[in-house]
């Protein structure tokens, strides 16, 4: 059966402000596709390459973003827009298309494939090279780097832009945690305060907070999803409604607020500010609850630079970001885009990002990969 069309990227040409942060250097060595499986708690790996940590000239050093963008220019016509693994792994069932993941039934699990996607109020605006590869594999490290705090339902990682997970009942409730006041959504902790709002999913508030100032302490605003948008809701609410048993809410927002403090230190030793981001936690059939999702990526979650936060707040200014691009940016946007979902892994990872080393199709890949790694699990 013939595989419909994949969507060519689109363009978007809104001007980003352009960054002075150094480019980490890369290597364009890739390894073949590994498949990690997994007992109690996962065990995630990556090459050798990758373990070692960027050597301090690395951190410093302009030269190889010119190469790197090369090379992310040269892959916009082969960008990860849509997936038909239904049509080409036998073992795959019905499919779930999200904003940005591809999820599939796979019978005892699911198989999470993240694409190149860009979305923006709850919009498809463009496909981004290796961006799908950054997320999962951003994902994959916090994982494996939070598994003390808690367990978490990853099985396999056949392919950079894999995953493969038990599945779980989703408790519908995404933990969102803040450590500053910002944002411009109507969710946003900023946006509410501002509007007068002195208590907000169950915290209060003082008086006398400025925009992206950082709170005394972190703040849990928890959310429920309506048709079209997030819902802020209080822990009371939560149980209230049936949403979570009290048992279950106090357990998550315990490692929700560990996992954030945890992701906090771990970005300032690299330079950033974790501001807020979001969680998300399932039960297995064992009962145990599981972290599900991603943790801590560039889409769901906020990252400023640390150096420049304290001058820039004292003097009135927004904190610098690495944020996503708006819709209608040329194509040289699309790859500055790239490049930034890229710096980010890196700061983050310390680790070199690997460039996939062939010119094979993704989507070619990805089903080869998927289909061996569900061979193996039966």
């Amino acid at each position: 059966m013939a595989l419909p069309a994949l969507n060519p990227p689109k363009t978007l040409n809104k001007k980003l402000q352009s960054l002075n942060s150094p480019f980490f250097s890369f290597s364009k060595t890739a390894s073949s596709p590994k498949i990690t499986k997994f007992k109690k708690y996962p065990l995630i790996t990556m090459s050798s390459q990758q373990q070692n940590p960027l050597p301090h000239v690395a951190l410093t050093n302009n030269d190889h973003k010119e190469e790197l963008m090369s090379a992310i220019k040269s892959s916009i016509s082969n960008c990860l827009s849509e997936t038909h693994l239904d049509l080409t792994v036998p073992q795959l069932k019905s499919k779930i298309r999200g904003k940005v993941r591809d999820i599939y039934d796979g019978g005892d699990y699911l198989v999470m494939v993240t694409t190149d996607r860009q979305s923006a109020f709850d919009r498809i605006l463009a496909s981004i090279p290796f961006k799908g590869q950054v997320l999962n594999e951003t994902s994959l490290w916090w994982f494996n780097k939070t598994q003390h705090i808690t367990p978490n339902a990853v099985v396999s990682v056949p392919d950079k832009n894999v995953t493969i997970a038990r599945k779980c009942s989703v408790f519908p409730v995404e933990f969102v945690v803040r450590g500053y006041v910002t944002g411009s959504t109507d969710t946003s902790l900023w946006t509410v305060y501002n509007k007068g709002v002195r208590n907000y999913c169950g915290n209060n508030l003082p008086d006398g907070l400025v925009k992206n100032q950082k709170l005394t302490e972190n703040m849990l605003t928890p959310t429920t999803k309506a048709a079209d948008h997030d819902v802020p809701v209080t822990p009371d609410e939560i149980v209230q409604r049936g949403l979570m048993t009290q048992d279950d809410y106090d357990e998550v927002s315990r490692r929700a607020m560990s996992l954030f403090e945890f992701g906090q230190r771990v970005a300032l030793d690299h330079g950033l500010i974790l501001v807020d981001t979001k969680y998300e936690f399932g039960k297995g059939p064992d009962g145990q609850i599981y972290l599900i999702d991603e943790v801590h990526t560039p889409d769901s979650s906020r990252y400023w630079i640390a150096h420049s936060y304290q001058e820039r707040f004292q003097n009135g200014l927004e904190p610098e970001n690495i944020d996503k691009v708006l819709p209608d940016a040329p194509e040289e946007l699309v790859s500055e885009l790239a490049w930034r979902y890229i710096f980010l892994f890196e700061t983050i990872t310390n680790s070199r990002f690997e460039m996939p080393g062939t010119k094979e199709p993704v989507h070619d890949r990805i089903s080869r990969n998927v289909s061996q790694a569900l061979s193996s699990l039966q």
